[in-house]
């Protein structure tokens, strides 16, 4: 009877310490952070309101991909952001997000993007967010101006 209760704790010890040795890579799992290559717009990029904005870009993950968001607000005044007179203009502001769940990597590309027509012109920031199936994130950020004399988004 004493044999068997030796022999219990002889494995319950042996058991925690095989439990605790596990290193701590095993624990967290995936910790890297999808890869965005933003290829379009530019840094930049002067666009016309009324117009689309060309997208273009890769994302990669080293397990699988989760879901990306594009974000586009204004930066008047490095961030104070100003308001519009009455009737005038309208600042821009865009904010849609995309599964790819289903993904290592992938190519991005759309024109679904609209630029209102009234859209007031000056400096915003276009900012792409990319999150991966464990929950890691990353994001690229852009500066864009908008100009009657900038780019339709055509290609």
């Amino acid at each position: 009877m004493k044999t068997t209760f030796y022999l219990s704790i002889v494995i319950v010890l042996m058991s925690s310490v095989l439990l605790v040795s596990c290193s701590d890579d095993e624990k967290q799992g995936d910790t890297t952070k999808p890869v965005i290559t933003l290829n379009a717009p530019a840094e930049g990029a002067a666009l016309q309101p009324g117009s689309h904005i060309h997208f273009d870009m890769d994302l990669e993950d080293d397990v699988m991909l989760g879901s990306y968001k594009v974000e586009i607000h204004n930066n008047f005044d490095g961030h104070t952001h100003t308001k519009a007179e009455a009737g005038e203009t309208t600042p821009f502001a865009y904010n849609n997000s995309w599964d790819v769940s289903d993904k290592k990597s992938t190519h991005i590309h759309h024109h679904e993007i609209e630029i209102p027509a009234n859209a007031t012109e000056g400096n915003y920031h276009f900012m792409v967010y990319c999150t991966d199936a464990a929950g890691n994130e990353s994001y690229v950020a852009r500066n864009i101006v908008l100009s009657k004399d900038g780019e339709t988004g055509e290609h």
